[in-house]
């Protein structure tokens, strides 16, 4: 019914502070008190995450002491009572129940799938112990099977890599992954011998000389920078040929881990579904790699499966493994499309008055004409932002907290990632596509309504492409027809759309096509680099005014750029969400 991480109300990206916010809403949508509600649980065991701490520690003694003192205190003044701080933050006195970290992400990945029977995989970089487990979800039950414990974790691996090539570790993963295809997979033979042990399962075994994790919070140690010629890049420093190449790597051990523990899972279960969660499943192109390999018939991914979506599994584990409940799959899932999140009416009197008193112009137009207009302005190349309906869960904006933007348009992908997003250049943008055109576009057999896996763009609307070594030439040269949304590989990470679905993201895509013959657009989320997606009205605004996006749609409302000379923006402030 409703769920939201604190970071869309607070703004603060990744943030890991007590989620008074997300809570609030949450009680809001269900019209409830705290007092009121029966069951709360925590997603992971805090007691058994401190005994890998301790033993951790006392297996590595005396290396790392410095980092246990740091640590040790923190744990036994606050991190260890989650019971007592949440009854605490909370204002009430009840029982917390926990659930296990990798029980959690099985729960998000299975209960809420549209399969009465799956196996089940989860894949992170460490919970309390277990880095992977599999296992098996029937009705209202779960039951894993198997794990593998820290400190050897496909996770941890491909962060330490993340860090090595100068992107900030549990966000810049995607970032990672978003170069590989301008490397070669060079250092494949490097890492099998020296740093990890791939087992036949899919599992892996890290040869501890080369990292620091255990027992200090940098990843690696100096043999890991003399094993790949130099010292790790800095942030926002130039992106070399090493770097790519060793993105190419490690996406490349992923996607063959992945595959094997698929495999080994398959054989040991012989179902036909397979669901996933767990930080690695957001891995778009292992995921999309999974999916072409047809191991099992139907994946179904967690959209939120790192750990944000922990909550939802947590009270799914509640819910079925203990209250028992009986348990109807939907056709589509349970995930009400991720729109989980706190809603932009078309027309609401509050929004209005928000937006004067910014000092915005807007025109009210009817849906149609509204879909019409946005479909004529994307047509002229004009960037569109979206902020309607109920914001998106999960990582990626769906359409209701979207810029859309031309995806034939060849200078689209620069321009919006130097001029609105203020992002990196070589990061692809994905594209959203009608779900009945998209074979007309991409070698993609499933629906993707959640933007979690790579497909191919068609063979006959790719253009040939020169070799070249600079990262700026290789980005600028046009490789098919929809170029602002290929990235150099070919492949695009895409979102389907059916009228059940988005409604009016369906409809505007259909008067897109009727005007371009084109069902594709761009879909990246409404923020920039460095921010939370938009939650509120005047957080659209306020990105809208501070980027090169053309026109913004608030509900119902169209305001362009060009009429903002009123605009009375305030130095960007938290925002607290109050229950009304």
């Amino acid at each position: 019914m409703a769920a939201a991480q604190e970071e869309r109300f607070t703004r603060k990206k990744g943030d890991s502070s007590f989620p008074h916010n997300a809570i609030n809403y949450c009680l809001n949508v269900v019209n409830k008190k705290i007092e009121e509600i029966d069951y709360i649980v925590f997603y992971e065991d805090s007691f058994m995450k401190f005994e890998r701490l301790l033993m951790s520690y006392h297996i590595m003694a005396p290396k790392g002491i410095l980092s246990y003192l740091r640590s040790i205190s923190k744990w036994i003044s606050s991190d260890l009572w989650m019971e007592s701080k949440i009854c605490k933050d909370l204002g009430i006195k009840k029982k917390i129940l926990f659930c296990h970290h990798h029980m959690s992400h099985a729960a998000s990945a299975f209960f809420p799938s549209p399969y009465e029977e799956a196996a089940i995989l989860t894949i992170d970089g460490v919970g309390e112990w277990a880095t992977t487990t599999w296992g098996e979800g029937k009705n209202n039950h779960i039951e894993l099977k198997e794990e593998l414990k820290f400190p050897n974790s496909l996770g941890l691996l491909y962060s330490a890599f993340t860090y090595f090539t100068g992107f900030k570790i549990n966000s810049g993963e995607y970032k990672l992954m978003g170069l590989a295809p301008y490397g070669e997979p060079k250092y494949v033979d490097t890492i099998k011998k020296e740093l990890i042990h791939i087992n036949e399962d899919g599992t892996i075994n890290l040869n501890q000389k080369y990292f620091n994790y255990i027992t200090s919070k940098k990843m690696i140690n100096k043999k890991f920078n003399t094993l790949f010629k130099g010292p790790e890049r800095k942030p926002e420093g130039k992106i070399t040929k090493r770097e790519m190449d060793l993105a190419a790597s490690i996406q490349e051990i992923c996607n063959e881990c992945v595959i094997k523990m698929a495999q080994y899972i398959k054989k040991k279960t012989n179902l036909k579904n397979l669901v996933l969660a767990g930080g690695v499943a957001l891995n778009v192109v292992s995921m999309g790699e999974l999916s072409r390999k047809n191991i099992f018939e139907n994946i179904w991914i967690q959209p939120a499966a790192g750990d944000a979506g922990g909550a939802l599994g947590a009270a799914y584990w509640v819910w079925y493994e203990i209250l028992h409940k009986e348990r109807k799959t939907e056709k589509n899932d349970s995930m009400m499309s991720c729109y989980l999140g706190t809603e932009i009416k078309n027309d609401d009197i509050r929004d209005s008055k928000v937006l004067e008193n910014l000092g915005a112009t807007w025109e009210n137009l009817e849906e149609d004409a509204l879909i019409n207009k946005i479909s004529y302005l994307l047509h002229k190349g004009k960037i569109i932002a979206i902020a309607r309906g109920r914001m998106e869960w999960g990582p990626r904006a769906l359409g209701n907290r979207s810029i859309l933007g031309s995806a034939q348009d060849e200078t689209m992908q620069s321009k919006m990632n130097l001029k609105i997003k203020k992002r990196e250049s070589f990061r692809p943008f994905a594209p959203i596509v009608l779900l009945e055109d998209k074979d007309k576009y991409f070698n993609c057999k499933k629906e993707s309504p959640y933007m979690l896996m790579t497909c191919y763009v068609k063979e006959n609307l790719r253009l040939d492409t020169k070799k070249k070594q600079n990262i700026i030439e290789i980005i600028n040269q046009k490789r098919s027809q929809i170029p602002a949304v290929t990235h150099v590989d070919y492949s695009a990470r895409i979102q389907t759309i059916n009228k059940e679905r988005n409604p009016f993201i369906y409809k505007l895509l259909e008067e897109y096509k009727k005007i371009t013959h084109c069902s594709v657009l761009i879909n990246t989320s409404f923020n920039v680099r460095g921010e939370p997606i938009v939650n509120t009205v005047e957080d659209a605004y306020m990105c809208f005014m501070n980027t090169d996006i053309d026109y913004l749609v608030i509900g119902n409302r169209l305001l362009s750029k060009e009429k903002q000379t009123n605009c009375k923006i305030n130095k960007k402030k938290k925002v607290k969400y109050e229950l009304d």
